[in-house]
């Protein structure tokens, strides 16, 4: 079997949110399973010089973009056992930042075009072509429209992959034709609300849909979730199915991550725990105290984080005996209100701006508990990584974050959840979560259910295998 992975980021050559850890891992994951798994993606300015020297030039070719044709560059590159084409046009790609341009609507289409375009040069006819969020979006559409029929493109299967449903793609109708190039009887596949969307032609065209979590593809099917396309997912159903996200277990290893202060197994988590913490408190300027819990957040500050709860209960949980830090950056009522907060207890609550990736490893390391509250969440991947870490996570049950955590209340459990997005219930997770920090023997329990749990991307990768050999046989 044989699948392309088509993405508009993907680690370790561009990066700015989950898509990219998926896009590098997955597919990785895949390759061990004896799939055929090659991944595809824009050839962005930012992809570092170093990686850029191991790059093999294959071809160059002509793509159709609406009445125009565009040079499109196809370079190869190498990583983890996996490759990785690159598709070059400086006029398209050679900018800063990935996203957020005026013309993305015809950036993005040029690359879905030149996805299938480079089939012929490449070597490489697959079985499925796995498109993800709405920059890929109209890879499915382009295929049903224009290449499902050609020699050499015949019996392709095509699957979308929704990471956050917010982000759709939606632009004014006049680019359907001189920008996206597509005919007019396209117009139902494409249009909503008056609106071009990317995202509600790929739902129409692929063969599969699927989200982040099992719970993410059920919420996304109530309007509170879905920003408006709950009609569209609700007509199809059928096609939708959600996969739980993994992590990088090996890059996310306390035994041998060298950001840490001192590694350590699950054998060894209180001393390196112990030692990571008191690290921690130092570098942060809090006091020094082993026996105080130590709570922490790596978040982006945006309200569907569930800050609106930290900031209701904050002042109550500060006559606690709690240290807490946040490190994030985000909307600027967050990052003010932290900012005082730092200033009203500064032995107890610190506030690090910007997101420090070796900072943020250190925080999952060196903190006892690790809260994420989130109002809606797709999949999460802090939730995991904390609990890698051991670190006792605390998270409402929405979307991943419910398909990942079991609250220890239950069989097996080693985290602690609540449901309603009410503070109160948040306050009373903490409060569990605290009171099983003081026994010293719960605390053991659940820092070596929490390092034992299975987050690895094998679970999703054979996951996703069953559901291409499903659809192969169709």
């Amino acid at each position: 079997m044989k699948v392309l992975y088509v993405a508009s980021e993907a680690l370790p050559f561009a990066a700015s949110g989950g898509l990219a850890d998926v896009a590098g891992s997955l597919p990785k994951a895949m390759r061990t399973r004896l799939v055929g798994c090659r991944v595809v993606l824009p050839l962005y300015e930012s992809v570092p010089q170093e990686l850029r020297e191991n790059m093999t030039f294959l071809t160059s070719l002509s793509v159709p973009v609406a009445w125009r044709r565009q040079y499109c560059g196809v370079f190869e590159a190498k990583h983890n056992g996996v490759i990785y084409y690159l598709l070059d046009n400086q006029y398209y790609f050679k900018r800063q930042g990935m996203y957020g341009h005026y013309d993305d609507a015809e950036r993005f289409a040029f690359f879905s075009r030149a996805v299938l375009e480079m089939l012929p040069y490449i070597g490489f006819k697959p079985d499925i072509i796995h498109a993800n969020d709405w920059q890929s979006a109209l890879v499915p559409l382009y295929y049903s429209l224009f290449y499902a029929n050609r020699e050499g493109f015949e019996g392709i299967k095509t699957v979308l992959t929704i990471h956050n449903i917010q982000y759709q793609g939606k632009y004014g109708m006049e680019l359907m034709e001189d920008v996206l190039g597509l005919p007019q009887e396209a117009l139902s596949m494409v249009e909503f609300d008056g609106c071009v969307n990317f995202l509600k032609a790929g739902i129409e065209a692929a063969n599969r849909v699927t989200t982040v979590s099992p719970t993410y593809a059920e919420e996304i099917l109530d309007p509170w979730f879905s920003w408006g396309l709950d009609p569209i997912l609700q007509a199809r159903s059928w096609k939708l199915q959600g996969i739980l996200n993994g992590i990088d277990i090996d890059g996310y290893n306390p035994e041998t991550d060298p950001q840490l202060w001192q590694n350590y197994t699950v054998d060894t988590v209180a001393e390196g725990k112990a030692a990571n913490k008191k690290a921690l408190q130092e570098r942060l300027g809090l006091p020094v105290r082993e026996d105080v819990p130590l709570i922490g957040m790596v978040t982006r500050l945006a309200s569907h984080k569930g800050l609106d709860l930290v900031k209701y209960i904050t002042d109550d949980l500060m006559t606690r005996d709690v240290q807490f830090v946040i490190l994030g950056s985000g909307e600027w009522v967050y990052e003010n209100f932290f900012r005082d907060l730092q200033q009203k207890y500064p032995e107890k609550f610190c506030y690090c701006f910007g997101f420090v990736p070796e900072l943020a490893r250190k925080i999952y390391a060196g903190a006892d508990i690790f809260l994420m509250p989130s109002k809606s969440e797709p999949c999460g991947l802090a939730q995991m990584v904390a609990s890698r870490y051991g670190t006792l996570p605390i998270v409402r049950e929405t979307g991943g974050l419910k398909d990942s955590i079991i609250d220890c209340g239950e069989e097996g459990g080693f985290g602690f959840t609540f449901k309603t997005y009410n503070a109160g219930d948040m306050l009373a997770a903490i409060d569990r979560a605290l009171g099983a920090y003081a026994n010293k023997g719960d605390l053991a329990l659940l820092r070596q259910r929490c390092m034992t749990q299975d987050f690895s991307w094998g679970r999703s990768a054979n996951e996703y295998i069953r559901m291409y050999k499903a659809m192969l046989k169709e």
